[in-house]
C-alpha cells in the first residue's frame, strides 16, 4: 500500500516531520511518502491563497496516480479541492482531514467541537461541516487566536491554549470529542487527550488511518470512489482536443 501525504504549501518545512510521525502510524505494509509544492504561500488562511494552488496540488494528485500510489491525502484542514480530486481519480482513493476526522468524532461520541487556530477560519469550516452532514454533531468551535505558524513558535503557550478552550469545550459546550482543527496542531493530542479525558483526534493521523481503511476496502471489497453522478471524470478527449495539457502545466497525465 503505498500513501502520498500532500502538504499543500510552497514549502517543505514540515514535510520530515510528518513523515516521521506517520512512519511511527503507519501499518506494516503501508509505504508513505509525504511533499509539498514547488511554489505558492506558506499557508492556506486566506481563500486566495487556497485557490492560488489549485492547479499544481490536482497535477501532483493525478500525477500520483499515474505513479501506483493507492491514495493521496490532501493535508489542510479546509480540505481543500477534495472533490475535484475525487472527480480527476479513476481508483485511487482520496482523504483530507477535515471529512475523515469528523466521520472519526462521530462515531466515538455524539458531540464534537472543532479548535481551530484563528475566527478567520470558522465560516468556511463551518460549511464544510453542514455539507458532510455533521452539523448536528458540532457542538462549537473553539479559536486559539493564533496563527498556522504561530503554533510550534512557542509550544508551551500553544500547549496551555488548547487546554483552556478544550476544558471549556467540554464543560460549557457539551463536546464529548474534540478535533484539532489545523495539521499543523498535530503531534499535541496525547498531552491533551490525558488532561480532560475525552477523545482528542489529530487530524494528520485521522486522513492517514482513514486512507489506509479505505484502500483496504477498496481492495478486498471494490468499494471504491463512484464515477456514476457527482464523480464522473472529465472526458480525456475534451482535455486533449482543447489542449488543457499544454496550457495548464500537465503534459502527460491524461490518457485514453
Amino acid at each position: 500500500m503505498r500513501i502520498l501525504f500532500i502538504n499543500p504549501v510552497g514549502h517543505s518545512n514540515w514535510d520530515g516531520v510528518v513523515e516521521e510521525y506517520l512512519e511511527e502510524a503507519k501499518n506494516d505494509n503501508t509505504q508513505v511518502d509525504v511533499v509539498s509544492l514547488e511554489k505558492g504561500p506558506h499557508h492556506l488562511e486566506y481563500h486566495y491563497y487556497e485557490a492560488l494552488i489549485g492547479q499544481e496540488l490536482l497535477n501532483t494528485i493525478k500525477a500520483a496516480e499515474r505513479n501506483g500510489y493507492d491514495a493521496a491525502i490532501i493535508g489542510c484542514f479546509y480540505d481543500p479541492f477534495l472533490h475535484e480530486a475525487r472527480e480527476i481519480c479513476q481508483e485511487m482513493v482520496i482523504t483530507a482531514p477535515a471529512e475523515s476526522s469528523m466521520q472519526i468524532a462521530a462515531v466515538l461520541g455524539n458531540y464534537f467541537s472543532i479548535m481551530v487556530g484563528r475566527k478567520k477560519w470558522i465560516p468556511k469550516m463551518e460549511r464544510n461541516v453542514m455539507e458532510y452532514g455533521f452539523g448536528e454533531r458540532l457542538s462549537s468551535f473553539r479559536s486559539l487566536d493564533m496563527g498556522v505558524l504561530d503554533f510550534h513558535a512557542d509550544e508551551d503557550f500553544t500547549r496551555q491554549r488548547m487546554i483552556e478552550e478544550a476544558k471549556a469545550a467540554v464543560e460549557e459546550d457539551g463536546a464529548e470529542s474534540i478535533i484539532l482543527g489545523c495539521t499543523v496542531q498535530s503531534g499535541f493530542y496525547k498531552e491533551l487527550q490525558d488532561i480532560i479525558d475525552v477523545p482528542v483526534i489529530d487530524v494528520v493521523l485521522a486522513s492517514f488511518k482513514h486512507a489506509e481503511y479505505l484502500v483496504d476496502l477498496r481492495n478486498r471489497f471494490g468499494w471504491g470512489t463512484s464515477k456514476v453522478g457527482g464523480y464522473e471524470g472529465p472526458p480525456c478527449r475534451e482535455i486533449k482536443d482543447w489542449h488543457l495539457e499544454e496550457q495548464f502545466a500537465m503534459k502527460g497525465l491524461w490518457k485514453e
